[in-house]
């Protein structure tokens, strides 16, 4: 199954389209400067990270990424940006194409918590598709738990997070936070971003049919 360009169901909210990125901020509030063209929103490096004004608790989202052909550069500095959850848990984005063993950095991976369990990249230019299963934390839990699909490649299966990764936007973690996409100076492009939230919990009861 390939999930790129799969269109939000009736219920989701819809965080970007090409239609513009007036429900965007940056970090500080301002109003973000990444640039859009078509239904494709450009990093614009240099002008920082860019945040939802929408705040979400438990959620199935649906991003697309494309990273640049960066031939001659390697490791961190291979088409890098990053993808927030809550504005605090970063799935990492980067050109982690055919490597092996993918590490606690590289594509997929919950940066510096979890690497993910296979390599699911395509190849620079190519769209490539993140589904995220995202449950935040509670009162007394030790942290949010997530699944992520990878290109339809399921890459962490349940996960518990320790805490919030480097660079969140705090550490606030009971409290819904924004998806936010991180300016890592690279020419990284999104599109089709949407999430669908999820109650906190199913009934408890039972009523035949």
């Amino acid at each position: 199954m390939d999930t790129r360009n799969a269109p939000p169901p009736g219920n989701a909210i819809v965080l970007f389209d090409g239609s513009g990125i007036s429900n965007w901020t940056s970090r500080d509030g301002d109003p973000a400067q990444w640039r859009v063209e078509g239904d494709i929103l450009h990093v614009t490096p240099g002008t920082g990270d860019i945040m939802t004004t929408q705040r979400m608790t438990d959620f199935v989202m649906h991003l697309e990424f494309r990273c640049p052909d960066m031939p001659q550069a390697t490791g961190q500095a291979k088409g890098n940006s990053g993808v927030f959850l809550q504005g605090r848990y970063e799935v990492q984005v980067l050109d982690s194409y055919g490597w092996d063993k993918p590490g606690l950095g590289d594509c997929g991976a919950i940066y510096n918590q979890f690497a993910p369990l296979s390599n699911g990249c395509r190849p620079a230019m190519e769209w490539q598709t993140y589904d995220v299963v995202f449950r935040a934390p509670r009162a007394g839990d030790s942290g949010p738990t997530l699944s992520l699909a990878h290109n339809d490649i399921i890459i962490h299966n349940n996960v518990q997070l320790p805490g919030v990764t480097g660079a969140a936007i705090d550490e606030d973690i009971l409290t819904p936070g924004p998806l936010l996409l991180q300016d890592h100076r690279d020419l990284v492009c999104y599109r089709n971003i949407w999430i669908v939230e999820l109650a906190a919990a199913g009934s408890s009861n039972y009523e035949p049919a």
